[in-house]
């Protein structure tokens, strides 16, 4: 579709520590390499902005799928963001100040016309925990609050019940207090840092012993397989990072009705990839940030999610009449 090759950039974590197995920033390099498109590397601490234009640190980048010899980098150079085409920001969270600076830093490439996926402004709008709450027909009961009174309330009311921060990853933080209550008091003050901190109780969802099923959609359109993440014996948490095995499943009708719910929306915010955690029949989180688990479903499904997204990327451009 691209009546020339694009320059893609790329804001992510360290390229040099990534896990080469399963990282999901590296098939989309991948992806958009193969189309012959340029790769210009940046991190979060090489934006900046001068006299109103967006500028990074970047280096030219090249991709390789070899397990000991993943990238190489080129020269660093300060440019402007503008002279690029896209940017895939894929920072991981924690979703910090620095990260929300970075956003806004990215906001001012977008006004030169650069596409960045995830738009901006959907980046700033959407936390990942809070963003499903705006579909609670989809969601287990839920409370949000930094106020204890409210929060033994709920666990009162529920009696099992998930603790968790609202800008975590990875599992980190996450607290399962069941009827006893035990170290109740003690995981509230930790949390919400004595009262400070807004944070989130869920129902216990059992059926997180089947896994936390990532669902993964481009341009709202789902691919038709998941990755169910099933916790080890003895954990509640289903995350990758906290221990979990993946194992790719097809969706179900459940999933699809979930899906139907959230697409109007992910559609007018212009989210082009976004991960749907479920549990059971719930959505827990919108992950709109640096959704991952392509490269587990592509390995068992033989899939190619990166390559659905540089679709979506060609065709987002050429609706947009881009330069």
């Amino acid at each position: 579709m691209s009546q020339k090759p694009l320059r893609v950039g790329v804001v992510m974590d360290d390229i040099a520590h990534l896990t080469y197995k399963k990282d999901t920033t590296l098939a989309m390099l991948w992806s958009a390499q193969e189309r012959g498109w340029s790769l210009h590397y940046m991190e979060q601490e090489d934006l900046h902005l001068r006299d109103g234009r967006a500028h990074a640190r970047m280096c030219d980048l090249t991709a390789f799928r070899d397990p000991n010899n993943w990238y190489e980098l080129g020269e660093p150079e300060i440019r402007p963001l503008g002279e690029l085409d896209v940017i895939l920001m894929r920072k991981d969270p924690p979703v910090d100040a620095q990260f929300l600076h970075a956003v806004h830093l990215l906001g001012f490439a977008e006004r030169e016309g650069v596409l960045v996926v995830n738009p901006t402004r959907a980046l700033l709008e959407c936390n990942e925990k809070l963003f499903a709450q705006q579909f609670p027909q989809c969601c287990a009961p839920t409370v949000v609050s930094c106020n204890e009174e409210v929060l033994r309330a709920f666990h009162a009311e529920h009696g099992d019940v998930i603790f968790k921060p609202l800008d975590g990853m990875g599992g980190s933080g996450i607290f399962h207090v069941q009827p006893d209550g035990r170290n109740l008091g003690a995981i509230i003050e930790m949390l919400t840092e004595r009262g400070r901190c807004q944070i989130m109780a869920q129902r216990y969802i059992p059926e997180i012993k089947d896994g936390d099923t990532r669902i993964l959609l481009v341009e709202g359109e789902p691919v038709p397989y998941g990755l169910a993440r099933v916790p080890m014996a003895g954990e509640t948490r289903g995350n990758l990072a906290a221990g979990g095995t993946g194992v790719s499943r097809e969706l179900t009708a459940r999933d699809y009705w979930l899906i139907e719910q959230v697409q109007p929306m992910i559609r007018e915010k212009g989210l082009m990839f976004v991960g749907l955690d479920v549990i059971g029949d719930y959505i827990t989180e919108i992950n709109v940030t640096s959704p991952t688990c392509v490269r587990e479903i592509d390995d068992q499904r033989g899939t190619d999610i990166a390559g659905l997204l540089m679709e979506a990327i060609e065709r987002r451009r050429a609706q947009s009449g881009a330069k």
